[in-house]
């Protein structure tokens, strides 16, 4: 069963792209004139220009809106579709979830005629989010068993471009560290069921360091010690952008 399959059901009220964020990917791609998504979830940041979707998980092919891009339920290790069937390959926060990386990147590889776009974290750089540094070491531990290296990662695109993603101060789409300066977000059930690295641990990992998080909001505690953070419009929790430009001529 796919991750998504159990904690999809309610994604799509939490994450919704975000503009800013759609803009850095739409340059990544470039001038491409055909898309493959992969690991396309339920369709955020495909543009019209995407003719394929590849998505593990039906609960998440269900969500995607009517007039997307065709979708067929398949993984990135296998994606059906010829070899340089698309100017461009992206897969967005999708490749810590992939049972075997080496073979999911030869595939965007395989099927991308002029480039890969894969946004992913650098976990060296988002283990210090407060979220997960001061209150949820335990979800940090968690996402070291799935985070790939970023160098490694670039290394496997052929020495891909990297490109920094800060989050927006009030970012509409609700993964990770969308929320680093709305803290009681992160109480919310709703909202952190449409964060992977919070629903799959468990409410009962989560709760004792929620439940501190809870008290130092009441008590103006957080805000004494992140008031840095709310002078800033935009955060660098480790997001990042690789651009694998694989220009095989006209």
């Amino acid at each position: 069963m796919a991750v998504y399959d159990v904690i999809g059901t309610t994604y799509t009220s939490t994450r919704r792209p975000d503009a800013r964020i759609a803009a850095r990917i739409a340059a990544a791609l470039g001038d491409a004139a055909s898309v493959v998504n992969v690991g396309a979830g339920a369709g955020s940041y495909e543009t019209a220009r995407t003719i394929l979707a590849v998505e593990p998980s039906p609960v998440m092919i269900g969500h995607r809106p009517p007039g997307s891009a065709p979708a067929v339920q398949a993984c990135a290790e296998a994606i059906p579709a010829a070899d340089g069937a698309a100017d461009a390959v992206m897969a967005l926060l999708t490749v810590h979830h992939w049972s075997d990386l080496a073979a999911g990147v030869a595939e965007l590889r395989r099927v991308a005629r002029r480039r890969v776009v894969v946004l992913t974290w650098d976990q060296t750089v988002f283990r210090r989010f407060w979220l997960v540094e001061e209150y949820l070491p335990e979800v940090a531990a968690f996402d070291d068993t799935r985070a790939v290296p970023v160098e490694q990662l670039a290394g496997m695109l052929g020495g891909a471009r990297v490109e920094p993603v800060p989050v927006p101060h009030d970012c509409t789409d609700g993964f990770g560290a969308a929320f680093w300066r709305r803290p009681a977000a992160y109480l919310d059930p709703v909202v952190r069921a449409g964060i992977s690295m919070l629903a799959q641990p468990g409410e009962r990992v989560l709760r004792p360091g929620l439940a501190r998080l809870a008290a130092d909001l009441e008590s103006g505690r957080w805000h004494d010690r992140h008031r840095d953070l709310l002078a800033l419009d935009e955060f660098d929790a480790g997001y990042r952008l690789l651009i694998d430009e694989r220009e095989t001529g006209a």
